[in-house]
């Protein structure tokens, strides 16, 4: 009999298919004591388990590529936590046996996150399987991880730890759902990353049988339980019609009316470009270069391994656009070469291009690198910088770009209230900007982005938001230069309707969102943008922005 479920839809499509589950989680090590003289040798057994954990997590990083990189660096950095590690040690020195004092290491500093709001939570799953993977090579016993399967197949699991997540083969996994979990969790953005759908935050999806046929919606977070034949046949008919849709619609982003708005990729390196290429990019919007520093915190790359990585994306975009982002380090993404160690408030602190203007040769090296990576190609290099408060950072960053000898256009991230403000005056030293619209919320409204007690201040359907990014393209296209947006907020087909009705030139996203804010786009004229966007920014409210934008352009 078919039963409906609801969660949370976090990545496009339909899945049709039968349930496998996740593999047993460890089980919980035995609370045995040990004598004393046992203490060093468990600490050893500890230590070295950590270092093969994340020494596999970093290999399964490299072999995935792209975002899924970035996650499990990450990850292979918490399971090295010095105050974790420490306080291993500290348990075992006191009786624990080496898997004991991880297991309940992992859980006091579990139970800190579980209880630190919705992004924190996020990461739970995260922790857990690291602790899993370090307690199983202690216990010896086989990891738990994706099932093994021949035929295709809906995966359900608790939750999902990005080890698993980043190495799922989408031609077997038709889509995902967890228990757990939310639309922050890596486990959502990765499934948006492979274009695999998801629904996540689904209680008692543990309980659906295995071998159970279900029809999953990645987009309004509806689970059909053994669906009948005439659900089936609605759903795969409205999945069909949605392929057919968005595989009609080609080429360039444009409004209906022939306006055009160039849809562009993110980036965090070469893994991720054949998929932008797939997908019908006509440049990259964002290239993140985080993931070359993340590999050794203590030192800056080479300049010959940077010149390597830049140019392989470089050239997948012949007369293509590329806007790279020189490194943007500190709050959640320290260096410990180059961010300060005891900030209060590191995300009010010293990052992005701050850390780099405190290191001028490590800024001129990548100048340097990116000069050398495009010499011959006929790629149109932009290159710009993160955290620009005010026109003094415009200019000495466009400085450093000149005399670096970078033939390129210079930018200016707008992420500070201040540069939208006074977007005009930084326009004066930079060639265009670029919204990240994550920042750009964090910084308006006084709300961290870690912190989920206050996620609804951080949607960018937020009017003050929208305000910002109106006031940052009127200074554009007043000085006659462009004004794209390079945040999440581009990767919803909505709200990127609304954002060209703004007045912004170009829209930059995950890879697998292209296709789908390309074909909303071209249903619409550009007047009827416009006019989304005056009803979006007269509302009061996120949600009555939304509603406001949508009456506007479905015609109601």
């Amino acid at each position: 009999m078919e039963t409906t479920l609801r969660g949370v839809g976090v990545s496009h499509g339909v899945a049709i298919g039968e349930v496998r589950h996740m593999g047993t989680a460890v089980l919980e090590p035995p609370a045995k004591q040990i004598p004393a003289e046992e203490a060093e040798r468990e600490q050893g057994r500890a230590r070295q388990a950590v270092e093969a954990v994340a020494a596999d997590l970093i290999a399964r990083g490299n072999l995935a590529g792209g975002e899924a990189q970035h996650v499990l660096e990450a990850q292979a950095m918490m399971a090295q936590d010095p105050e974790l590690i420490a306080d291993v040690e500290r348990r075992i020195a006191v009786g624990s046996t080496a898997e004991r004092g991880v297991y309940d290491a992992f859980a006091a500093y579990r139970a800190l996150l579980a209880n630190a709001g919705e992004y924190l939570a996020g990461r739970v799953a995260d922790l857990d399987d690291v602790r899993n993977r370090i307690v199983a090579r202690l216990l010896g016993v086989p990891m738990p991880g994706v099932p093994d399967s021949d035929e295709p197949y809906v995966l359900i699991a608790r939750d999902l730890a990005p080890a698993d997540t980043a190495l799922l083969d989408p031609t077997l996994v038709l889509g995902f759902v967890t228990e757990e979990g939310g639309p922050t969790s890596h486990s959502a953005i990765l499934a948006r990353a492979l274009g695999v759908p998801a629904v996540v935050a689904l209680p008692g999806a543990g309980e659906i049988a295995e071998g159970t046929v279900v029809a999953v919606d990645g987009s309004t977070g509806e689970i059909f339980v053994e669906p009948s034949p005439e659900k089936r046949a609605e759903m795969e008919s409205a999945s069909a019609a949605r392929k057919a849709a968005l595989s009609a619609v080609t080429g360039p982003g444009a409004t209906s009316d022939g306006h055009k708005v160039p849809l562009l990729a993110n980036v965090g390196g070469p893994g991720d470009v054949p998929a932008a290429v797939e997908a019908g990019a006509e440049g990259v919007g964002l290239f993140r270069t985080e993931f070359l520093f993340l590999d050794d915190s203590k030192q800056a790359p080479s300049e010959e391994k940077q010149i390597a990585a830049y140019r392989a994306v470089l050239e997948a975009f012949p007369e293509g656009r590329v806007v790279v982002r020189v490194l943007d380090a500190g709050a959640d993404k320290p260096l410990e070469f180059l961010t300060p160690a005891d900030e209060p408030n590191p995300a009010l602190g010293v990052r992005g291009l701050r850390s780099l203007l405190d290191h001028p040769d490590v800024l001129r090296t990548q100048l340097t690198a990116l000069a050398r990576a495009a010499e011959g190609l006929p790629v149109y290099l932009e290159v710009m910088a993160p955290m620009v408060a005010d026109r003094a950072d415009a200019k000495a960053f466009a400085d450093a770009c000149r005399e670096a000898g970078l033939q390129a256009k210079f930018g200016a991230m707008v992420e500070i209230p201040s540069a939208a403000l006074r977007a005009r005056s930084i326009l004066q030293e930079v060639e265009f900007l670029s919204l990240g619209t994550n920042d750009l919320a964090q910084y308006t409204f006084a709300a961290d982005r870690q912190v989920g007690a206050v996620s609804r201040l951080q949607d960018p359907w937020q009017p003050a938001l929208l305000d910002l990014v109106a006031l940052s393209a009127d200074a554009a296209r007043a000085e006659g230069k462009s004004c794209g947006v390079c945040g999440e907020a581009a990767s919803d087909p909505l709200l990127a309707c609304v954002l060209t009705g703004l007045g912004v030139t170009s829209l930059s996203m995950g890879a697998a969102s292209i296709p789908y804010v390309r074909a909303t786009l071209a249903k619409h004229t550009l007047a009827q943008c416009e006019r989304a966007a005056s009803a979006a920014r007269a509302a009061d409210s996120a949600e009555e922005a939304r509603l406001a934008a949508q009456a506007v352009l479905s015609g109601e």
